[in-house]
């Protein structure tokens, strides 16, 4: 009986992970158009110590011909703070891979020389961070493991994904109580510093009036 409870739970956790897993977003390549002379920048906000890897490329406006000069760009990649991860200069493609140092939002910025005609340019850009940023396939290679072992290895690598958020949004839901916490502070004392402003001018209207009255003889 214990044993089928055990065999219960473990097939409930299992399918619970893979659940999970489901809902986990599959990363797409995107596309986008940067004019000629102009800047596109992406952001992509990553966690402290997480892996992110990026391949970009300009889409050829024509198949049979080589990719025009006009078309080159320029890439940098840079971190919360302003640090440059990437740069490259004048190329038509190329890919980056980090372990953030910093934890916020990274960019990577686009840009070309203005040109004359200006032209569009398209770019296919694929940033991956977390667990969507390995390579599976490579570590199936290199592990030689089975199918199985595989889809194993994803689901505790999603699982500690989904632990360390979980630790993450706690240490912002944190920082946020605290926040709130000074902000009410600082509104009680300014409450009670117009309260006794208010009360100041109030006993001096009244002293004033007091004053006046009894100098027309009044009161």
């Amino acid at each position: 009986m214990k044993m089928a409870c055990v065999v219960s739970r473990f097939m409930a956790d299992f399918c619970l992970l893979l659940f999970l897993l489901a809902l986990t977003p599959l990363s797409e390549a995107l596309r986008f158009d940067v004019q000629s002379g102009q800047t596109k920048c992406i952001s992509e906000d990553i966690k402290l110590n997480s892996m992110a890897v990026g391949k970009y490329s300009v889409i050829n406006p024509s198949e049979n011909q080589p990719l025009p000069d006009s078309h080159k760009l320029t890439v940098r990649v840079s971190s919360p703070y302003g640090s440059s991860i990437h740069y490259a200069d004048h190329v038509d493609s190329g890919d980056f891979a980090f372990t953030s140092s910093e934890a916020g939002d990274y960019l990577a910025c686009f840009w070309t020389l203005d040109h004359k005609p200006p032209n569009t340019i398209t770019i296919e850009f694929d940033w991956r961070t977390g667990v969507a940023a390995k390579d599976w396939t490579y570590v199936a290679k290199k592990g030689q493991i089975d199918v199985m072992e595989l889809e194993l290895k994803k689901l505790e690598d999603t699982v500690k994904s989904i632990h360390d958020e979980m630790f993450y949004l706690r240490e912002r839901e944190e920082e946020m109580q605290e926040m709130n916490i000074a902000t009410n502070s600082k509104m009680a004392w300014l409450s009670f510093l117009s309260l006794v402003v208010c009360l100041s001018v109030a006993g001096l209207q009244l002293w004033h009036l007091k004053t006046y009255f009894e100098r027309k003889k009044l009161l």
